[in-house]
This record gives C-alpha cells, structure tokens and sequence, in this order.
C-alpha cells in the first residue's frame, strides 16, 4: 500500500509484541524512521532489538526512560508524526501480586504521553493505544465486539480499561485523533519466558513442571503476534484514508480453530516437544481468573480485509521452534522469570 513517510514514536518498544511491531514496520516501509522509547523493566530486553541500529541505521533510535516522564516524552511526541503506546505492565499476576506498578505505568503513564502529544507542536497525526481483550472481562455467549460494555476483572485489565478511557477523553476535549487496538492472547518470538505459552515451552525444554491454572478449561483466543502487527499496521492505515472523528477501537482476534482451552495448549505444546504429559502440574486457580474470552474482528475485516494468516497449530509449532533454536535469548531471562504462577493461598 502507498503510505506517507512517517517518523513513529513507539513505547514499550522492546517488549514482546513492541519489538515485533518495530520489527515489521522498518522491514515493511524502507522510508519510515521509528523512535523506540522504553523503561527496560523486567519484560523491557534489549536483546529484542540488538541487530536494528546495525541493519536499518538511521532509521531505527532507542531511548531508554518512562512514559510518565513527561521530560522525556514531550521532545518526543514534538518530534513525531504517530505514537504507537505498547508501553504497558501487563502480567495478569503481577498485577494481583503488585498492582500499583500497573496504575503508574498503565494508567498515570498513558496519561502523561497523551498530554505530552496534545500539547506538542507541531502535534503527531495519530495516537494508537495498543489496548487488550481483557477490559471486556468474561464471555459466556458471543464474542465481544467493540461496543460490548467495558467489565475487566483483574487490577490489569482495569488499568488498560482505564487508559483506554483517558484516550477518549483525550481526543474529546483536546482533539488528539486517537485509535485504540484491543487484541486477543498474542504468542510468537521475543515473549518474556514468565507468560503463558513461553513458560510451558521453556519449562519442558528443561523438563520441568508447567503449571495449569485450576482445571485448565480456560479458553483463549490466540493470535499470532505477526498478525497483530499486520493488523495494528491496518488500523493505522484506515485512520490515515478515513480521518478520525471519534477514537475509533478495533478489535483483533485470532479467528477461527484460534479459541482453545489452556489445557489443550499445554498438551499441544508437549505433544511437539514429544514430552511427557505428566510434566502439567495443576496448581490452585488464580483469582478472578476470566473463563474465556473471544473477540470477533469483523469490523477489522470489513474496513481493511484484514484475516489472520497463522493457523493456531501451525503458529504454536513455529513459536516452539523459535524457543528451541534461541536458548541463548531465553536461557538469561529464566531465571528472572520468578513469578511462574501464584503460590496457594496468595490474594
């Protein structure tokens, strides 16, 4: 597709689906620069984007520091024509360990790189929160759309529910043109080894225990993170062709054969690594823990064409192939991984 050059501001971009997104857009558009501003938390690794400066060069700057340091982010926002805002803390557990860390960055820090773009000048032409599926809560019934009512059930989900509000806010008082993007579970490359599916990959390559959440019949959509990026990319381009009026939202989800339980994920992924399936250890179900969510994407579709392109079963092998071929990435994260589920009795 023809675009404009752009100079993107990218946050949290050295997290998992972050370094992916900055992976596709310098790959996919040879005139766009990108600015990745990141805190380097825990989840925040540099080696995500070792190789960028030495193959695209000056297309591709790294700052490290926090989105709610509004020093840093209005010379920032000043400078670019669109902020795409990964930048999240965004383990459900964590949240329930800790959840002030989440307020700060989810909440306070989206609100300080809103202001930071309104106010800047000349101002970026778009603002896209990257949101989550999870701000809907649980669905028993059809999948959420994007005027199902906002329900979140953990401290995270609240927190992006929050955000995603402030983004409204944002552009009806000060009319920053603003989209916000609201994935199902993303899996593929570069995911911190603590999350879902690289724990039991990483956890049976050592043939240890991989922990399952109550009875494990907890349904997830899954979407490849190559499809989300490809996805955000569309929503950024139906913006450019259509304007915003209002902040738009779109959802994306993995589509069809994508919504399986976490059990099932679990046995696929020893049924690849042909190891044994009584390395699945249940441990006591985490609380609050949402039953199952599901996201149609057909306003995604209608306005773009977009489709998801990973099947489940053949995404799910690749990933467990780019863990197995990458231990020197993983291997030194592992160990920092300390929360692998919560211990009985937590709150």
């Amino acid at each position: 597709m023809n675009r404009r050059k752009r100079r993107l501001l990218v946050t949290g971009g050295a997290g998992f689906i972050g370094s992916n997104f900055v992976r596709y857009i310098l790959e996919q558009y040879p005139a766009d620069t990108v600015t990745v501003l990141d805190k380097l938390t825990y989840a925040g690794n540099p080696a995500n984007l070792d190789e960028l400066k030495q193959r695209y060069g000056d297309r591709y700057e790294f700052v490290q520091g926090d989105i709610a340091d509004a020093t840093v982010t209005a010379p920032l926002a000043a400078q670019c024509d669109d902020v795409v805002n990964f930048a999240a803390e965004s383990h459900v557990d964590r949240s329930i360990v800790d959840p002030t860390a989440f307020l700060q960055t989810n909440v306070i820090g989206t609100q300080v790189l809103l202001d930071a773009v309104s106010r800047a000048n000349p101002r970026p032409a778009l603002f896209v929160q990257i949101s989550t599926d999870e701000v809907y809560g649980s669905t028993d019934g059809e999948p959420f759309r994007e005027d199902s009512p906002l329900q979140p059930n953990s401290t995270y989900a609240a927190s992006k529910a929050a955000a995603d509000l402030l983004v409204r806010a944002c552009k009806t008082t000060f009319g920053v043109a603003s989209v916000i993007t609201r994935s199902s579970n993303n899996y593929g490359p570069y995911q911190y080894p603590e999350k879902f599916i690289p724990l039991a990959i990483t956890n049976a390559l050592n043939d240890e225990p991989i922990p399952l959440y109550g009875d494990g019949l907890n349904v997830r959509d899954w979407l490849h993170v190559e499809d989300n990026c490809r996805a955000i990319d569309q929503v950024i381009w139906c913006a450019e062709q259509k304007g915003t009026h209002h902040t738009e939202i779109f959802n994306i989800g993995g589509g069809r054969g994508a919504e399986v339980t976490n059990r099932y994920v679990l046995e696929m992924i020893l049924r690849i690594l042909e190891k044994p399936q009584d390395l699945i250890r249940r441990v006591p179900n985490r609380p609050g823990h949402d039953l199952r969510y599901a996201l149609s994407s057909e306003k995604l579709q209608r306005a773009s064409g977009w489709t998801p392109t990973h099947p489940f079963e053949e995404g799910l092998r690749a990933t467990v192939e780019w863990y197995r071929t990458h231990e020197s990435w993983w291997r030194p994260l592992k160990g920092r991984a300390g929360l692998h589920w919560l211990p009985a009795g937590k709150p």
